[in-house]
């Protein structure tokens, strides 16, 4: 018998890699991907359950495709990921729909349960077993284009923000060692990979737990001798331990594009404090300084999460200050919402819904200027793109990213002259800047 699968993806680009890894496992092991869930036997949805819009969200899916199994009782529907990591029991009592659940642990295993499920020896179950890290030689179907990649180097965190719940689901900080990263790497360019983008949880950590060191800058300089992927990107940097010496690093490697992407939640030293972020507003502005020493050209990303317990409007109003100053070129803005468990949820000072939708549309309306200010810059320069294909908009339009605009999150470059293919890096002039996207042509 044929064995196909439908597989949903949800949440972060660290999660989208613990899919890539399922859906490989699983077409080693025989089974066939099928984009149309109608013609699939197993329906299957990776989970997010970090902040209450994402699980909203994750349960909406998986009743979405219980009704499709509704209607095809014949069909398996089958749960993994963080939702289930974090919810675990309750998940089993609400949704008897679902024929089994799987936590992020389970990755190496979903292929033997499956096949177990298909021949009627699996039940409801709820499997979460040791801890899991990945390593180059697990097979990984990548659902990005051919030429970019996430590089997920860690699992799990220790920084133990108050807000957050990222160190119940996924564990302890766990580093990959720099010999599989580069391996992996080494896989990924000799498919076509050009961009590889580092995440985890906190970049910065990495090495911690191994090493007992922070070893970003020795993994850096691994990857950057043993590959010659052209464009390194580094994601979720944390800011009280990002080193002279990493940054010395971006400055003087073409291939580390200029780019850091900072998230500092919030800028009130007060507010940090009930947050556990380790550092204060003097220390950001002296990190800024720093980074605009030492990387004059580097784009800065951040996110702030507004509406924390006991934020005021002094506070919110220091944040507005601060972005007029430090100028940021890309910032992502949250709403602050309790989540089961952290202990900011028993915080004194919760702020009402209605407040922090203010909030965020004040300080969202204020990057917003601020974005097309410095977008500006680039009118009248001829910046290397990265082809990504057909504009989302129109066919009538090419679409790719400069060194300073990550990939789903930053705005884009579209390209109105000139032909070229995806995955190419060209020069284009840039000759008109809107509020997050530029306009350019290729120099021939």
């Amino acid at each position: 018998m044929h064995k196909t699968f439908h597989l949903v993806s949800l949440g972060c680009p660290k999660n989208l890699v613990d899919s890539e890894l399922v859906y490989g496992l699983l077409v080693k092991s025989g089974w066939q991907g099928l984009d149309e869930p109608d013609d699939a036997q197993i329906l299957l949805i990776n989970t997010c359950g970090f902040i209450q819009p994402a699980v909203e969200e994750s349960v909406e899916e998986i009743l979405q495709l219980a009704g499709l199994k509704k209607e095809h009782p014949d069909k398996k529907l089958v749960v993994i990921g963080c939702l289930v990591q974090r919810y675990r029991e309750k998940l089993e009592q609400e949704l008897a729909e679902v024929d089994l659940f799987v936590g992020t642990e389970g990755i190496g295993q979903i292929p033997a349960l499956l096949d177990e499920l298909i021949s009627g020896k699996g039940g409801q179950r709820l499997i979460t077993p040791d801890l899991f890290l990945m390593d180059a030689n697990v097979p990984r179907s990548l659902s990005t284009p051919f030429f970019r990649a996430w590089l997920k180097i860690t699992e799990g965190c220790d920084n133990r923000c108050s807000y957050c719940m990222i160190p119940s689901i996924r564990g302890r900080l766990r580093s990959r060692g720099i010999d599989d990263i580069v391996r992996e790497a080494q896989n990924l360019e000799r498919s076509g990979v050009k961009e590889l983008s580092l995440v985890a949880q906190d970049l910065t950590a990495y090495g911690l737990d191994l090493y007992h060191s922070r070893s970003l800058e020795r993994l850096i300089g691994s990857l950057l001798k043993n590959t010659a992927i052209p464009w390194i990107r580094l994601m979720y940097l944390y800011p009280s331990t990002i080193s002279d010496e990493l940054l010395e690093i971006v400055a003087g490697n073409e291939r580390i594009v200029p780019y850091l992407d900072i998230p500092l939640q919030h800028i009130s030293t007060r507010i940090l404090k009930g947050m556990n972020r380790r550092y204060s507003k003097d220390d950001v502005f002296a990190l800024l300084d720093m980074i605009r020493k030492t990387v004059p050209r580097a784009a800065l990303r951040t996110t702030f999460l507004l509406g924390f317990p006991g934020e005021t409007v002094d506070d919110v109003e220091q944040i507005e200050e601060f972005l007029r100053i430090a100028r940021f070129d890309h910032v992502g803005v949250f709403g602050y919402a309790n989540e089961e468990g952290c202990p900011a949820e028993r915080m004194s000072g919760q702020v009402a819904d209605d407040e922090k939708e203010e909030r965020l549309k004040r300080i969202v309306a204020i990057q917003s200027e601020i974005s097309q200010e410095k977008l500006q810059r680039f009118v009248n320069t001829t910046e290397q793109v990265l082809v990504e294909g057909f504009s989302k908009e129109t066919d009538l339009l090419l679409e790719g990213r400069t060194r300073f605009q990550a990939p789903d999150i930053d705005g884009c470059v579209l390209i109105n002259e000139g032909e070229t293919s995806p995955g190419e890096i060209v020069d284009i002039e840039i000759t008109e800047a809107q509020t997050y996207d530029l306009v350019g042509r290729i120099v021939s």
